[in-house]
């Protein structure tokens, strides 16, 4: 498997026999069926806190994500978990997330934190807003601590929603713009996990324009996605 993950990309890195089962067990399990019809279609909608916002060089700090079943936000399948800092991130940095510095120092290991959410993920498709963001946090951590290749599906709201909402007016680019276009309130903005259940909550609105539009895959909604990104390459800046 070492090998494997060195072909792919990710680097060497010792792991304990309880850890390579783990990482064993995920691998074998069957990838998502994108061509499932969008009622059930199982999501994990996902958001990263870091000490900033340089994706090479700027850590992990916490994981935030929501479960939903179709168009259904899954509460009770929740997941949050603070990465063990070997110092705080700067008081600035602080007050936007609000994870304090003893929380930080006192968090999960993080390898234990990244194995827990590789359970918690399993292979079913990711949900973020400016997903390439939390993609790429995610994909340097777990290089970094596991030595695994992760890369999940992420579909991102921040492309998708403009195609599918129209109608709506133009300058909405971020998150706290679309929300407050469809008057979804985030409690605790910037914990990771209120970030997650926020951002569950536009995708709900988005998979309801969805149905409207007769998309009816998860399939469909990714190649929307996909689209988009490669338009927004050629389009003149």
């Amino acid at each position: 498997m070492k090998l494997l993950d060195a072909i792919f990309g990710a680097r060497a890195v010792e792991l304990d026999a309880a850890t390579e089962a783990a990482i064993a067990r995920w691998r074998a399990l069957s990838p998502a069926d994108l061509r499932a019809p969008l009622p059930t279609q199982r999501w994990r909608v996902v958001d990263v806190e870091t000490t900033g916002l340089d994706m090479r060089r700027d850590r992990l700090l916490a994981i935030g994500a929501v479960a939903m079943e179709g168009n259904e936000i899954r509460l009770q399948d929740s997941f949050e978990i603070v990465l063990k800092q070997a110092k705080p991130s700067t008081t600035g940095n602080i007050l936007i997330h609000r994870i304090g510095g003893s929380e930080q120092c006192d968090g999960i290991e993080p390898r234990a934190a990244l194995l827990a959410f590789l359970s918690y993920a399993e292979k079913i498709p990711c949900v973020a807003f400016h997903a390439q963001f939390d993609e790429a946090m995610l994909k340097r951590a777990f290089d970094e601590y596991l030595g695994l290749a992760f890369s999940p599906l992420f579909i991102d709201l921040a492309l998708l929603a403009p195609v599918l909402c129209s109608d709506a007016p133009p300058g909405l680019r971020s998150l706290d713009d679309w929300v407050d276009y469809f008057s979804i309130a985030i409690p605790a903005r910037h914990r990771a996990v209120a970030d997650a259940f926020g951002t569950a909550q536009l995708f709900q609105v988005l998979l309801r324009r969805a149905v409207k539009q007769n998309i009816g895959s998860a399939e469909a909604l990714f190649k929307i996605a996909q689209d988009q990104r490669w338009l927004a390459r050629i389009r003149p800046h």
